[in-house]
């Protein structure tokens, strides 16, 4: 008998790229902008409608307080007013959510947060006091074999280890930086063969060629990389062609 694998697809959402009912149908849960990076309460609460509409699992996406810069930048940020704003960005959504009469199913941070967090346990650590709210009901997505992962472990909160599908990795299991032209994998065949590789096993090729070893819940394609929803719709057709399929 062949075995079946699900495994949870998600995307950045809620961005203003205004893609999300047609990349919603090839996901299961989604990462919903919650007004640090971009996203208000029209926003939100569209993105959530749609969400409940397919299906989605529906999760916080805070990020430092920098609309300026799309939440890319890393900034020097006093920490009682990071851990005030993520507090804000994560309830703002929560109120939507809310009302939607759904619940919030877990938690990832944006762009240079999440890189930051990655490797530095200071920041980390206020990151995790910012959200502990959260501690016991709400997934943390977190980059596999992070500083922030083995912290969040330790202090005992849910872990959903997240891998990319749409980025290069470093040999260090970092993100190959989006200033690099090779930042990102924009075909779907190249994508496929990128998640195929750590689906089945459990190693990633970095952009040298070398192969890591990496473990994954959930898998990423970023709602605004130029190909999304033909990634997407090729990962739809062929995942289960190896027996893969999305866990809704």
């Amino acid at each position: 008998m062949i075995n079946k694998v699900f495994i949870d697809i998600n995307c950045d959402v809620g961005e203003g790229i205004g893609n999300e009912s047609a990349l919603f149908p090839h996901i299961s849960s989604c990462n919903i902008a919650c007004g640090g990076h971009a996203g208000d309460v029209s926003t939100m609460s569209e993105i959530v409608q749609l969400a409940k509409k397919f299906g989605i699992n529906v999760g916080a996406h805070p990020s430092y307080p920098d609309r300026d810069n799309f939440g890319r930048t890393s900034m020097k940020i006093e920490k009682n007013v990071l851990k005030a704003s993520i507090r804000k960005q994560i309830k703002d959504l929560e109120i939507v959510i809310s009302k939607a009469e759904m619940q919030m199913h877990h938690i990832k941070a944006h762009g240079a947060l999440y890189n930051d967090i990655a490797g530095d346990l200071e920041l980390s650590t206020i990151y995790l006091e910012s959200i502990r709210a959260y501690k016991d009901d709400v997934l943390v997505y977190l980059p596999y074999g992070s500083v922030v992962e083995k912290e969040a472990r330790k202090q005992g909160y849910k872990v959903s280890r997240e891998a990319f599908g749409d980025r290069n990795y470093n040999e260090d299991l970092s993100l190959v930086s989006r200033r690099s032209s090779y930042a990102m994998i924009e075909e779907p065949i190249k994508v496929l063969d990128h998640v195929l590789s750590m689906v089945i096993n459990n190693e990633v090729y970095t952009l040298n060629g070398i192969q890591r070893p990496i473990w994954a819940d959930t898998y990423c394609i970023h709602g605004d990389t130029a190909t999304a929803l033909q990634i997407l719709t090729y990962l739809s057709d062929e995942l289960p062609k190896q027996h893969i399929f999305l866990k809704k």
